[in-house]
Formats: C-alpha cells, sequence, structure tokens
C-alpha cells in the first residue's frame, strides 16, 4: 500500500517521521525519497537483520537516525521527543520473516519453532509450548487466533509434548491438522494457530497500544498516525483508538452532563484497502487495512 501510505503522511520536504517498523525499508525509501537537506527519518525495528539492513542502506545518509527495537518504546527515544510530522506502523511479521524458515513463522517451511521478532528477547514458541498448561494454550488460541477448535488443539499439544517436545514448525502444523475436523479447508489448518502464538510470543497487541498511545503524544498538531493491520483485532484497536479521540462518545441520558467533547484527532478518509493490482502482485496484501489520522491543534 505504498501510494496510499505516501499520500496519507503527507510528507513535508523540512518534516521529521518515524518509520516503526522497518522491515526492509520499502516506505522508508518513499519517505526519504520526499524529504529536502532538512528533513529527519527516524527508524525502528525490534528484528536484528531488518536493522542491519537499515545500517547497510541508509546508515550513511545524515538525515536517517536508526534504533533498534520496538515501537512501544519510541517515547525512549531523545530524537523523538522534538516532535514528529508523521508516524507509520506497519504491523504483523514481514516478508523476510516469512520467507526465512529458520525463523520459525512459517507452518509452510519447517524450522526451528521460534517465531520471535526479536530472537534475543523473551520465551521462543517451542519454550512456550513447553511450559503452558493446556487451559493457557487454549486461551491464546482462541484470543489471539479465533481458533474455533482451541480446546482440542490444546489438549492435542499437552499430550504430544508429553512424549516428545515439539520443537520444529512442520510438527506443529502437522499436528495441528491431526486434530482438525476433517473436511474441506479455506486456509491451512495452522494458520490461526501460528497466528495466534506469534502474536502472544511477541506481545504485538500489548506493544501496539502501548505505541499508539506514544505516537499520538509525540505528533506535532498537523502531524499523521498511519497504521497497516493484517487482521482484525489489529484494526480493532487502531480503529477505536482513532474514534475514542476524534468522536463524542454516545450520550447517556442516565449519566450527568459531561463535558464539552474536544477532538484531538480526526480520521483521515475510511479504512483502506489494497487494490486488485497490488493483491494480484502481492498476495500478501489482500488483508492488509491502512488507517490515517490526523493530530488537531486542540492537542497541543
Amino acid at each position: 500500500m505504498f501510494e496510499q501510505v505516501m499520500e496519507g503522511l503527507r510528507v513535508v520536504e523540512n518534516g521529521t517521521y518515524l518509520d516503526g517498523t522497518f522491515g526492509r525499508g520499502g516506505h522508508a525509501r518513499g519517505v526519504l525519497g520526499r524529504l529536502g537537506a532538512g528533513g529527519r527519518l527516524l527508524l525502528m525495528d525490534k528484528d536484528p537483520e531488518a536493522i542491519a539492513a537499515a545500517e547497510r542502506e541508509f546508515g550513511t545518509d545524515p538525515r536517517v537516525s536508526i534504533r533498534r527495537g520496538s515501537f512501544a518504546d519510541l517515547a525512549r527515544w531523545d530524537a523523538v521527543r522534538a516532535g514528529l510530522d508523521g508516524i507509520l506502523f506497519d504491523l504483523g511479521v514481514s516478508s523476510p520473516q516469512l520467507d526465512v524458515a529458520e525463523r520459525g513463522f512459517s507452518f509452510g517451511k519447517d524450522g526451528p519453532l521460534d517465531m520471535r521478532m526479536d530472537p534475543d528477547a523473551g520465551e521462543s514458541a517451542a519454550q512456550w509450548l513447553a511450559r503452558a498448561d493446556e487451559r493457557e494454550i487454549a486461551d491464546v488460541l482462541w484470543t489471539y487466533g479465533e481458533e474455533r477448535m482451541s480446546r482440542k488443539i490444546a489438549r492435542a499439544i499437552v499430550a504430544r509434548r508429553a512424549q516428545q517436545p515439539i520443537e520444529r514448525t512442520a510438527d506443529l502444523a502437522q499436528l495441528i491438522a491431526s486434530a482438525m475436523p476433517r473436511g474441506k479447508q479455506d486456509i491451512h489448518p495452522a494458520t490461526r494457530s501460528f497466528q495466534a502464538i506469534r502474536i502472544y510470543v511477541n506481545r504485538e497487541l500489548a506493544d501496539l497500544e502501548t505505541g499508539l498511545d506514544a505516537a499520538y503524544a509525540a505528533l506535532k498538531p498537523q502531524g499523521r498516525l498511519a497504521v497497516i493491520s493484517f487482521h482484525s483485532l489489529e484494526d480493532r484497536i487502531v480503529k477505536r483508538f482513532i474514534a475514542a479521540r476524534a468522536k463524542a462518545p454516545p450520550a447517556n441520558r442516565r449519566l450527568p452532563v459531561a463535558e464539552t467533547f474536544v477532538p484531538t484527532l480526526r480520521a483521515i478518509g475510511d479504512a483502506q484497502k489494497a487494490d486488485t493490482a497490488e493483491v494480484a502482485s502481492n498476495p500478501r496484501s489482500r488483508s492488509a487495512v491502512l488507517r490515517v489520522a490526523e493530530k488537531l491543534e486542540a492537542a497541543a
């Protein structure tokens, strides 16, 4: 959704922008190409491979600063404190992470069952599955994957690990498929479970909520926030975040009259999706949803 993001951010020549999910730099290149000599681009990512790619391509550009870490921690970066004209979060797992079997994100490629965006932080998926009880596993699969067979899959995982550790993506995918009822499947049986475990291991939704608050605080008036989500749980958080600051809550006749609502964000258009041409060239974009909001003067 390159063009939609560039239009949404409305890059100004001497502005300061943050790409909180660098990935491999597609959007960063677009922003940098629109900046003048006085502009600044701040790049963040949890993934050390993404940061290495950023250093190789942009490390010598005086307009660019690079920091390894989650966008949830953007407020700790001194470079952010002067205020930002635009912020981009491109959520979820990146294509390079999916395509490298050793990262353990894909049920279609056999590799170590890791799934961490930052391989130096927290538990791997294999470590979590080895210690979590059946109820916790089922709750994660239901809450973050909306997997209707969560309890049955959790029982199968606990039974299998009693015999041998589950340490490979192919083993987990096969185990999940064997626990699912036979019949027509629109998607691979392991899709929702892998998504749920990945979101949980990386604290993606908690980081998103913290990151949105930090982004709102860091934006200058008239600054733009652009967020690309890839599933309903993420998009719901973003939609509610914008709406809570852009629209007055519904009146309740049983409660005392509240103070006059003053909006501090303005939604820029409706949610946008990738067009047919982009989906044809990049099938992973078919579930992408872009929301853009602008900070208002009232928030200053």
